[in-house]
């Protein structure tokens, strides 16, 4: 295992075309990290930098409490798993896992011990004497994996690895890795688009940006109190609901905003420099939003009109429209729950302390646990 700190990493192209933006960045020891982000953002590009297989343009990479910037890849510790399994096709699985030791000359009762535990670990003991032609997607990945574990590597490397994988042989290998990390108590770098992978696997989750990071934390933290608008948009299935709104009144307990159609909501959010006028953005997950019953007195009700729904089983996305907003609402409901049809009306409850706020320039708002010290208007 391995504890692991970026200071003020940098990445240049040909001397001028900057991909990794000044990044500081602590990794425990034993934790599973997920890198996530768009295509495009950075995280494989730091990731294979951690790897050593990019130079390092600025900055200093410590691994185990060494500066590791100039030392070679082969000597940092590390073991990595590709999007692609790269397994040799005339070898067979054993040959495969055991190549590494061998190539370094252990001793063959020492790789045949690791690469049986490793198969155990993984549960591919039987196909051991099997060529990768013969395997599944999942039975391969599970062949690179176990490649890696055999190495004892301080720290694992997972780049984007299920992206070949069949929706449902992902979710299997997700649980695979999981359970994985618990087994080796080894600190893990997981890279992915995928963000619910990320919010699956990461004990904390990294969010990438433009070779930036936008934000650090568990998966609950990132979820329920992204802190811009980047992470709010990007983490969630559907993705959190945002609206422009201009804001009413405001107190250090509470904001009250108007929405483009004449409703006024309130919002459990610090209203300190906030002042009447101020463009702001209402953000809210499509789960926390309720038909109206008739018994939220206190406002934050709105009419919206059903545009189409989407069933998943047991629940449905409802999406609908609001007056004077050109994006639609998402609400999250029971498929059970006799929905409406395409064009009729409904009213939806927008719960004070589930809503968020963000400043003009995409910053959240702090929230605040305490009631509101006034009545919204």
């Amino acid at each position: 295992m391995a504890h692991i700190v970026l200071k003020n990493i940098v990445k240049l192209y040909d001397d001028r075309h900057p991909v990794i933006h000044g990044i500081d960045l602590d990794i425990r020891d034993g934790e599973f990290i997920v890198f996530v982000g768009p295509s495009g953002c950075g995280k494989s590009t730091l990731l294979r930098m951690i790897a050593g297989l990019e130079d390092i343009t600025g900055g200093e990479l410590h691994i185990g409490g060494k500066l590791a910037n100039d030392i070679a890849p082969a000597e940092r510790g590390l073991a990595m798993v590709f999007q692609s399994y790269a397994l040799y096709p005339h070898m067979t699985v054993f040959e495969n896992m055991a190549f590494a030791l061998t190539l370094a000359g252990h001793k063959k009762a020492e790789v045949r011990a690791a690469v049986e535990r490793a198969a155990d670990i993984l549960q591919i003991a039987p196909l051991l004497q099997r060529k990768p032609k013969d395997l599944s997607g999942g039975q391969r990945q599970r062949v690179a994996i176990g490649r890696a574990i055999v190495r004892k590597p301080q720290v694992f490397l997972f780049d984007e690895p299920l992206s070949n994988l069949d929706a449902s042989l992902r979710v299997q290998m997700r649980v695979e890795i999981s359970r994985l990390h618990q087994e080796l108590k080894t600190t893990m770098i997981y890279v992915t688009h995928d963000q619910v992978e990320a919010m699956t696997l990461g004990e904390r989750i990294v969010v990438f940006n433009g070779g930036r990071i936008e934000q650090v934390g568990s998966p609950h933290e990132l979820y329920n109190h992204p802190g811009n608008l980047f992470v709010a948009g990007f983490l969630g299935a559907p993705k959190m609901n945002c609206i422009a709104c201009v804001a009413v009144a405001s107190t250090p307990g509470a904001v009250s905003v108007r929405l483009p159609g004449g409703a006024v909501i309130g919002v459990e959010a610090n209203g300190a420099g906030v002042a009447p006028g101020d463009r702001l953005t209402l953000g809210v997950r499509a789960e926390h939003v309720s038909l109206h019953d008739g018994d939220h007195a206190g406002g934050n009700v709105v009419d919206a009109a059903v545009s189409h729904i989407e069933y998943l089983g047991d629940v449905a996305i409802v999406y609908a429209s609001l007056p004077g907003v050109a994006e639609m609402l998402a609400v999250k409901l029971p498929a059970e729950g006799g929905l409406r049809h395409p064009g009729e009306s409904m009213r939806l409850h927008l719960p004070p302390p589930r809503c968020l706020l963000f400043d003009v320039s995409g910053q959240a708002l702090p929230r605040t646990v305490a009631a509101p010290a006034q009545p919204f208007m």
